[in-house]
């Protein structure tokens, strides 16, 4: 019979066996598990050194909410309807679409905010560390997604009305790096070679994707213009 997931009480001993010094092994044989599940659980959960046990808990439990499926739509069903649902279905979403966890739950908070929220309001909101927090914010300033206001003596993390415009234009300058290093590749290489060959190949494709991408941005900066919004170049 296939065990139980590990309990957080496990997890804890997971932990202290760590901190202990004690060999995967050993930890297994004191919880009865396989040393395998042993093994899979720190590896996932940031390694023996960076082991927590209320961190892998929170992980878990994000894992099985993933898990369940989704639930079906239902016309006229967003009166009335559970926004913690919702924002859970949006994060897994945005894992699934290539966002990291934690980044994810931070945009989403973000999203369903009217004006913004601060560091240790996101800290109690989702209850993680504040480390965790400024790691989130951090890729997502990176990437555009997110600005930050000064309120007072803290910053307030906020989405404005351009904010895929500005993520759009973070791809567009990704695209103009990569067309320009492939083709110093291609001159360095030659294009008689096959690595020069796919270094130019590589910049001709990054080159028309970002004039493509610029393009686009440009028609969407005029639509939010027509509508009295003034995009951030």
């Amino acid at each position: 019979m296939r065990r139980a997931r590990m309990t957080y009480d496990e997890r804890r001993d997971v932990a202290a066996g760590l901190a202990a010094g004690l060999s995967y092994a050993e930890i297994a044989r004191r919880l009865g598990r396989p040393k395998s599940t042993v093994i899979r659980e720190v590896a996932r959960n940031g390694g023996a050194h960076a082991y927590r046990a209320h961190q892998a808990q929170q992980a878990a439990a994000w894992r099985a909410r993933r898990r369940r499926p989704a639930p079906v739509p239902v016309a006229n069903d967003v009166e009335g309807g559970d926004p913690h649902e919702f924002e859970e279905s949006f994060a897994a979403m945005m894992v699934r679409t290539g966002v990291p966890a934690m980044m994810a739950k931070v945009l989403v908070c973000l999203f369903t905010s009217d004006s913004g929220l601060t560091a240790a309001e996101l800290v109690a909101r989702l209850r993680v560390s504040p480390a965790s927090v400024s790691k989130a914010v951090g890729w997502l300033e990176q990437r555009g997604l997110a600005g930050r206001e000064r309120d007072g003596r803290r910053d307030r993390y906020v989405l404005d009305d351009d904010v895929w415009y500005r993520a759009w234009m973070v791809s567009v300058r990704s695209m103009t790096l990569w067309a320009d290093h492939a083709r110093r590749g291609a001159e360095l290489y030659g294009t008689g070679t096959p690595a020069g060959a796919r270094l130019r190949d590589t910049g001709e494709f990054f080159a028309h994707l970002g004039e493509d991408m610029a393009q686009a941005a440009e028609h969407w900066r005029r639509t939010l213009a027509g509508r009295g919004a003034k995009p951030s170049v």
